[in-house]
């Protein structure tokens, strides 16, 4: 196996799970955080304790608050951060990799991230900040690393699969070896808006499960919101020029399942707690961490506005969350809109097939 030297930026449960992973495979890792507490903390005892306290990260793995070190000479630069705070970090790393540039030093590393959502305002994926941020600066290609994953899970190295999505294939494909071991199994696919939209959207139907479990609905509610919040995913994401056939995968209906399913969710204990009278301020404030589902709930409700596509589980929980909506009001009005035909997605389906033939 090739050896790489990577920069994982974020030491969050994901950042840090994702390190020991690359670790194993006896990579060079260099973990990012920009908390000196934090970083300290991992340093004397290899433990993470906010984030994944039953973690022991080796030895060898290098943890940092100086992003400089973090990314020089890195083969690849894996962004584990959250979703607000993508562009901000990429412009650090484009300031850094610039002088490197102009220096004369370094090389063109992979860009990839393994974040999930959609950015306030620009309504913009992952990846597209990321471009938009690094334009003219040297990398090959920018994968998204997407898939159903607690990082609980694969801290105790429980087998795990996820995609490796890029434009580049061979970008995808050195991503998919740098990770790839008996526990942690990688895919490619050249769809990434798919991937990435699968990723962020399946956070909202997540909240969205963790209500439904708040409120003791029982396993036919659970089914029917699985069931029809992937269909409104899939509609959104052929709007937006995805696969369809990628929400039948990992990171589609994979992680839907995963994350609408598992106390290790937390958009699922968003939801649940929102349901027993929490507010999402008070929901984020007892969490400490980024409930992604919250922010990607208003963005995908603009856009999809924006598009003229229908998904009317977002928008109950748009009105929940950001209008005070009872969710129970919010459930009834969902439950008691026009009839519709369950062949309206089959149709549309089978529009974009026959353009590709």
């Amino acid at each position: 196996m090739q050896t790489y030297r990577i920069a994982v930026l974020g030491a969050g449960s994901w950042g840090s799970a994702l390190a020991m992973v690359l670790n194993d495979n006896q990579h060079q890792v260099r973990l990012w955080t920009i908390d000196e507490d934090q970083a300290r903390e991992i340093r004397q005892t290899r433990v993470n304790s906010a984030y994944l306290p039953d973690l022991h990260l080796a030895e060898d793995i290098v943890v940092t608050t100086d992003l400089s070190e973090a990314i020089d000479q890195a083969d690849m630069i894996c962004f584990v951060v959250p979703t607000k705070a993508i562009r901000s970090v990429s412009q650090q790393v484009r300031d850094v990799l610039a002088k490197e540039e102009t220096s004369g030093e370094g090389q063109a590393p992979i860009i990839l991230h393994a974040s999930k959502g959609l950015e306030q305002g620009t309504h913009l994926r992952i990846s597209q900040i990321i471009e938009e941020v690094l334009e003219g600066c040297r990398y090959r290609g920018i994968v998204a690393l997407s898939g159903p994953s607690h990082a609980e899970e694969v801290a105790v190295r429980h087998i795990t699969t996820i995609t490796a999505a890029s434009q580049d294939p061979e970008a995808a494909k050195a991503v998919q070896a740098a990770f790839l071991n008996r526990y942690f199994r990688v895919y490619t696919n050249s769809d990434c808006i798919g991937v990435e939209l699968g990723g962020a959207l399946k956070n909202i139907i997540a909240v969205a499960a963790g209500g439904v479990d708040g409120l003791a609905y029982g396993d036919n509610t659970k089914a029917a919101l699985i069931t029809r919040g992937l269909a409104e995913i899939t509609r959104l994401g052929l709007a937006m020029g995805a696969d369809p056939l990628t929400f039948s995968g990992l990171s589609g209906v994979g992680d839907l399942i995963v994350t609408c399913n598992s106390v290790h969710s937390r958009n699922w204990r968003a939801g649940n707690q929102i349901a027993q009278r929490a507010s999402p301020k008070e929901v984020e404030d007892k969490m400490g961490m980024v409930v992604e589902g919250i922010p990607t709930t208003k963005a995908a409700y603009e856009l999809a506005g924006e598009l003229g596509v229908d998904m009317p589980i977002t928008n109950a929980l748009y009105a929940i969350l950001y209008e005070g909506m009872p969710v129970e009001e919010a459930l009834t009005q969902l439950m008691m809109r026009e009839g519709k035909e369950e062949t309206q997605l089959r149709s549309a389906l089978i529009d974009y097939l026959a353009k590709r033939t």
